[in-house]
């Protein structure tokens, strides 16, 4: 059995924690200064990881590489899968006209304003689509459509990214929340409810922030009461559901209540036109015997209901297959947890990805596709998700490869020698697990316990530190490369992932330094605050 090293470097916890660290700035410089594609930035990390791994930290060589293949197994299922079956789902809706119908529904239904229309759309709706599936998804889709209402792409994306990031901590139904109670022992509900008291304070500003972002400060006159109705509903519904109805709804009733709320304010109050933030290409009105507006709704809505009752009834859990990965299950020994560390690829058939492939069955049938169309939308489908499966394949793998050689521990106990200061830090090493991971149900099983492990060593509450991994993750998402290539592969800006990055990167950096802020007064000032 391999024992993780923690401070090989000279035997210096700061010399280990700066060479542990560089195959992340590899990859950050590499895509955000020199501006390569991302998969040659992942690669270029995973083969740096790769040399530090084995030649520093002395990881034997089997074990290197099988978590290399465990890690690229898990990116291929089901983060890939569910991504991959996404698409289809979006192509069904785009050949059948439905795509264009829900464009027409938005240009009806919303003011010609360029400040309105992103939040409806890339706030409101987005974190609709991230509560049942995530994985990059939601951003492909939703910038897809401002896209399609007049935005340039990488505004579009790039916006998307940031209004992503509140959902992402209860996504796909509140998985994040239950793998962060299953390493950290601890109750899901009491951490699902300490998560829903730190990420609506992020929420309710979010809009006004990613608008300022886009628009300018002046933008946020004659507009704000909108985008307080959308921060707010969704802050109080997050709350409310986290906290009282179970933490697994919690998306879907703060992504409705925001959808819901929104739009009725928008009812009542008119929102007085300012011809500088009218869209720059108003798509013509619908046509004469153009199909009802609703009809436009019908595959997100089938999506949902799908997803909900596929959870509900537990169908992933049949037929699954825990598999021990091969040369790593139990062969590397944790250092900083004083156990085995564990390779066990969940393989489930009928997944989160599954569903959604019976959705966009189902979606085909209703709109009338043949068996013949449906095959071209997966067709299409495959030459979509090609690149993104590159990069996602490489980064998870990076990720993999850090975790079992212990480089990634290295930074967490590095980052807990920070005392005090410590719950600032949380926020940000949850943050480093989702930028390299992708995904916070990912980052959560990566650092959730070590976050408990350092609470106790410095005296600190260890559901704020766990939960605060959940948090600060979300945080990360928006600059993740397997968030930046799904959406930039969709929208037509392959290539680009390096000005994506640079664009989003000090704001996930800004937002993820509040919550930390916020952290310490929990810890310090509010205590009362954190759930018992």
């Amino acid at each position: 059995m391999f024992h993780q090293l923690l401070q090989p470097v000279a035997d210096s916890l700061f010399w280990s924690f700066v060479v542990a660290s560089l195959p992340i700035v590899v990859v950050l410089v590499l895509l955000g200064v020199v501006r390569r594609p991302a998969w040659q930035a992942a690669l270029a990390g995973l083969v740096v990881a790769f040399a530090i791994a084995t030649a520093i930290w002395k990881l034997p060589l089997q074990f290197a590489v099988s978590s290399i293949a465990a890690g690229a197994a898990f990116a291929l299922w089901p983060v890939m899968w569910i991504v991959f079956n996404g698409l289809i789902l979006y192509n069904v809706t785009v050949a059948s006209g439905r795509f264009e119908v829900f464009r027409l529904w938005m240009i009806e239904n919303l003011p010609n304003d360029r400040r309105v229309v992103l939040v409806v759309v890339g706030f409101c709706f987005g974190c609709l689509l991230e509560g049942v599936a995530g994985y990059g998804l939601p951003v492909a889709i939703t910038s897809s459509l401002l896209i399609a209402l007049g935005f340039p792409p990488i505004e579009a994306l790039v916006v998307t990214l940031i209004f992503n990031t509140a959902p992402v901590a209860f996504g796909s139904l509140g998985v994040p929340v239950t793998t962060l109670a299953g390493v950290t022992q601890l109750p899901a509900g009491t951490l699902g409810a300490m998560i829903g008291r730190q990420l609506p304070f992020i929420a309710i500003f979010l809009p006004f922030y990613a608008i300022v972002t886009q628009e300018g400060l002046r933008s946020l006159r004659g507009v704000w009461p909108v985008l307080f109705v959308a921060g707010a509903s969704f802050a109080l519904g997050q709350f409310v559901a986290s906290n009282y109805l179970g933490y697994e709804l919690t998306d879907l009733v703060s992504s409705l209540a925001s959808l819901i709320a929104t739009i009725a304010f928008l009812k009542v109050w008119k929102l007085k036109p300012d011809p500088h933030y009218a869209l720059a290409h108003v798509p013509e009105p619908p046509r004469e015997g153009q199909m009802p507006g609703w009809q436009g709704w019908v595959p997100w809505l089938i999506m949902v209901a799908v997803v909900i009752a596929w959870v509900h009834l537990h169908v992933p859990s049949i037929g699954q297959w825990k598999i021990a990965w091969p040369s790593l299950h139990n062969e590397v020994f944790i250092t900083a947890y004083n156990k085995p560390y564990e390779a066990v690829w969940g393989f489930q058939a009928l997944g989160t990805g599954t569903a959604i492939t019976v959705a966009s069955v189902i979606v085909a049938a209703v709109v009338g596709h043949s068996p013949a169309d449906y095959f071209r939308a997966v067709g299409k489908a495959f030459g979509q998700v090609r690149i993104p499966a590159l990069t996602t394949v490489l980064i998870i793998a990076l990720a993999y490869l850090m975790n079992y050689s212990g480089l990634t521990y290295t930074l967490g106990i590095g980052a807990a020698a920070a005392g005090p200061l410590f719950p600032l830090l949380a926020a940000f090493l949850g943050w480093l697990a989702v930028f390299l991971s992708g995904s916070d149900t990912s980052g959560n099983a990566l650092f959730g316990n070590l976050q408990v492990v350092a609470a106790h060593r410095l005296g600190l509450d260890p559901v704020l530190m766990a939960a605060t991994n959940s948090s600060g993750g979300v945080l990360g998402k928006m600059i993740s490369p397997q968030n930046i290539i799904t959406g930039a592969s969709m929208v037509g800006l392959n290539g680009r992932e390096g000005e994506i990055l640079a664009r989003t990167f000090k704001h996930s950096v800004i937002l993820t330094f509040v919550l930390g802020l916020l952290v310490l007064a929990q810890q310090y000032l509010f205590p009362g605050i954190i759930p018992r």
